[in-house]
């Protein structure tokens, strides 16, 4: 008879996904990864596969439950400046206070396993295009209320301040400096104008 398993997957897996976000998936260890997770390595094996399986899957849950709070924040109602704005200066406050450092998942996997791991590289090429949709909609939105009259191409300025907005995720790893961060946030956001 099989045995039940004894804990909550999705708790699990979001386990996983810290460890994967603080560590990466090279220096994750097994040990590291049951031990956080609260579960065995049967358990993991049996319930989430081989290591890179469960990487694979902690970076569909960072999609689910990161991804969507940005998704959210650019769809509410209100001005879209703003919403850039907030979105931008949330990037800056979070760096400040993440003493691990860890940016985001998506980028962290672009940079270390993307260029040598098909899997990988899909799944991030996935998250990439919907945040670049949710900022083109975004931008679309404010062209038609006539708040960003001057964006002429919205599909490649979506394109630009995705760019801006995973290089500065990927700067305050490095660069905890508010000034700075700040001084990058004003002068992305003034293509807005």
């Amino acid at each position: 008879m099989a045995r039940h398993k004894e804990f909550d997957r999705d708790e699990a897996l979001h386990k996983a996904m810290e460890v994967f976000w603080a560590r990466g998936f090279e220096a994750a260890s097994v040990q590291d990864l049951v031990e956080h997770m609260g579960i065995n390595r049967q358990s993991l094996y049996d319930t989430f596969g081989d290591k890179h399986s469960l990487y694979l899957q902690a970076l569909d849950r960072y999609e689910q439950v990161e991804s969507r709070k940005l998704f959210e924040l650019l769809q509410r109602p209100g001005p879209v400046k703003k919403a850039f704005k907030d979105l931008f200066n949330g990037v800056v406050e979070g760096s400040l206070c993440d003493q691990q450092h860890r940016g985001c998942l998506m980028n962290n996997a672009m940079s270390e396993l993307a260029g040598r791991c098909a899997a990988t590289a899909e799944k991030t090429r996935h998250n990439m295009a919907a945040i670049e949709d949710a900022f083109h909609g975004a931008l679309l939105r404010g062209k038609k209320s006539g708040e960003l009259k001057g964006v002429r191409e919205p599909r490649a300025m979506a394109r630009f301040l995705y760019n801006s907005f995973q290089g500065l995720t990927l700067m305050a790893k490095a660069t905890p400096d508010r000034k700075v961060l700040e001084d990058v946030v004003r002068v992305t956001l003034s293509v807005l104008d």
